[in-house]
């Protein structure tokens, strides 16, 4: 994502003591239990789609088109996308109630299903609970973001009073407070309404190697962002098509294979390739296919 979201995550998170109560049950869409994952099967139990930031350069209905011609059916949207002409390009955060209804029947004419939303709230309740309002309304089973560390026990109890999940989603070091795992995991205990988003692409620009931090998360991970990166310890870098960069895509399917993960794995395109992403969308969802039928 635009290093201004970035900003507008970091200038809204403040460090705050680490929640000491004790281990509650794990958040997941995995099933740990070892029949669960002995009958994993990621052709049926993987919901793969698109995050639309990847059309970050294209309003709502415009980015609809771009995954219906990829040919994917889940979406992650996300608040701070323009909604289009007909609803005079608000950002969706913006939109009123009636706007939100409107952008939620343009998935289904698109034959597509959204589960989840990535969403962006400040340092006030009030700001949260607007975007769990239209999580809500969209119907997401979780939501994608970045929570400020001193508001861990307020948001947990909001996404519980609002029925939805929060994945913790990572950008890397000097960005993001959660580009260590272990920081993930702080936040996951005690907090029953949290686990963990895992964006493959983002660990290795802090160094962290995708698959020991996906064990690391293990039982957590409700959904992952599929992106690859050219090199590590490099924060400069944009993301390169799934495949051709350093992350280790079979293992990482091994061991979500192994953990009994059954959730949503969403493409997601940091870089703007010209004209959209469309095509190494359309790339990626062949690597894939590919991988998934080698798991056993």
């Amino acid at each position: 994502m635009k290093p201004f979201v970035y900003s507008l995550l970091l200038t809204f998170t403040l460090f705050a003591a680490c929640n000491n109560s004790s281990d509650t049950t794990r958040t997941t869409a995995s099933d740990s239990s070892a029949a669960a994952t002995s009958a994993t099967d990621p052709v049926k139990d993987w919901k793969f789609g698109v995050a639309l930031w990847t059309f970050h350069t294209f309003n709502f209905p415009q980015s609809l088109d771009k995954v219906d011609s990829s040919g994917l059916k889940y979406i992650e949207p996300n608040t701070f996308q323009k909604a289009g002409p007909e609803l005079k390009d608000s950002l969706i955060l913006q939109l009123s109630p009636s706007g939100i209804e409107k952008l939620k029947s343009m998935i289904p004419a698109k034959g597509l299903t959204c589960e989840s939303i990535y969403i962006v709230g400040d340092s006030t309740i009030q700001s949260w609970k607007k975007q769990f309002d239209i999580a809500k309304a969209l119907g997401v089973q979780f939501v994608t973001t970045e929570p400020p560390l001193n508001m861990w026990d307020s948001i947990d109890s909001l996404a519980g009073v609002y029925g939805v999940k929060v994945a913790i989603h990572e950008h890397w070091k000097g960005v993001s407070k959660y580009w260590n795992p272990d920081t993930v995991l702080m936040a996951i205990k005690g907090h029953p309404n949290f686990g963990a988003c895992a964006d493959l692409g983002h660990w290795p620009k802090s160094g962290i190697d995708p698959v020991e931090a996906v064990k690391k998360l293990s039982g957590h991970i409700i959904g992952i962002h599929l992106k690859d990166i050219a090199a590590f310890n490099d924060p400069t870098l944009k993301d390169v098509p799934v495949g051709t960069g350093v992350v280790n895509f079979p293992a990482v399917f091994a061991e979500l294979k192994k953990q009994g993960f059954r959730g949503h794995i969403y493409i997601e395109r940091d870089a703007e390739d010209q004209p959209s992403n469309l095509p190494s969308v359309i790339q990626t969802v062949k690597y894939y296919n590919e991988q998934i039928s080698k798991l056993k």
